[in-house]
């Protein structure tokens, strides 16, 4: 682990493995993790690849800017190409799971313009674009979902100041993993949790979030006037690994990814839930290993 101070004056903690002239894979972690969402993945491809994986600004000891604002995705996308300045990296591979994977999305869609991002591996993050449109119109998802309005709610505020990160997970979606994490890593996330600045920081990603998450009640419809984000579709060879049993994120994800994502690999992990990277390492490495071989090494 080392301190990397960004441009803009953000310091994240940062794991950098492997070495320094290898092609560059850079590791994004969702919520409410940390880089250690990836370590099967960089102890399986640090020996070919210099592997760095970054605890995101708002987590762990990473720097915590107060204010909602601070949470936009430019910025957590910024975040990313500024912490590749500052390793001296020109080019390289991007990887996100969860809200990881939605800022790689938006990681990738930029870097294919600036030639910085030369292929993209999301896992269980959806497209934007096929997201929003599923909250609209898929109840499954609008009801898995819901947590984010409590999330985004600041009258659950005394609760996080009392409890931690843990109370609002517990209130609004029952998260604990304890069948399927190991003891160990469980037990830090839960000390991780009891940061009350990061605990907010982490809340502001969903605060800031342009998303829009309808109550139950409202209409199962796309909202008139609403038309899909103008974004282009990723050209840039694209790897999608999904656990098929994520209950937060059904598998009506991945359908339509093919209209929006030119160079596709789709790989479905039977049997795993919403966090792949760990709950099927073996699975999830393979399909990385192949796909970067076969698009480059």
């Amino acid at each position: 682990m080392k301190r990397v101070k960004l441009a803009s004056g953000i310091e994240l903690d940062v794991v950098d493995e492997g070495p320094t002239d290898a092609p560059a894979l850079i590791f994004l972690h969702g919520f409410p993790e940390s880089n250690r969402t990836w370590r099967h993945q960089v102890a399986h491809l640090s020996g070919r690849y210099r592997c760095v994986a970054p605890d995101q600004r708002g987590y762990c000891g990473s720097s915590k800017p107060p204010e909602v604002s601070d949470y936009t995705p430019d910025k957590l996308i910024g975040d990313v190409f500024q912490l590749a300045d500052a390793l001296g990296i020109e080019t390289f591979t991007i990887l996100g799971h969860d809200w990881g994977g939605a800022i790689a999305w938006g990681t990738a869609l930029a870097g294919q313009m600036n030639g910085r991002v030369t292929r993209a591996v999301i896992a269980n993050a959806p497209h934007p674009a096929i997201f929003q449109e599923l909250l609209y119109t898929n109840a499954h998802q609008r009801e898995s979902s819901q947590y984010m309005r409590g999330f985004r709610d600041q009258a659950n505020d005394a609760l996080v100041r009392e409890h931690g990160l843990g109370g609002i997970l517990l209130q609004e979606i029952k998260w604990d993993s304890g069948d399927v994490m190991p003891p160990e890593e469980r037990a830090r996330l839960l000390e991780d949790w009891q940061d009350r600045d990061s605990a907010f920081a982490m809340l502001n990603w969903y605060r800031a979030s342009p998303i829009d998450v309808p109550p139950m009640d409202a209409p199962f419809a796309v909202p008139e006037g609403w038309t899909r984000p103008p974004l282009p579709n990723l050209a840039i060879p694209t790897l999608v690994v999904w656990g098929m049993d994520d209950l937060a994120l059904p598998p009506e994800n991945i359908e339509g990814l093919a209209d929006v994502v030119d160079d596709l690999t789709l790989v479905e992990v039977p049997g795993s839930g919403h966090f792949v990277t760990w709950e099927a390492p073996d699975a999830v490495n393979a399909a990385i290993s192949e796909f970067l071989d076969r698009t480059g090494g």
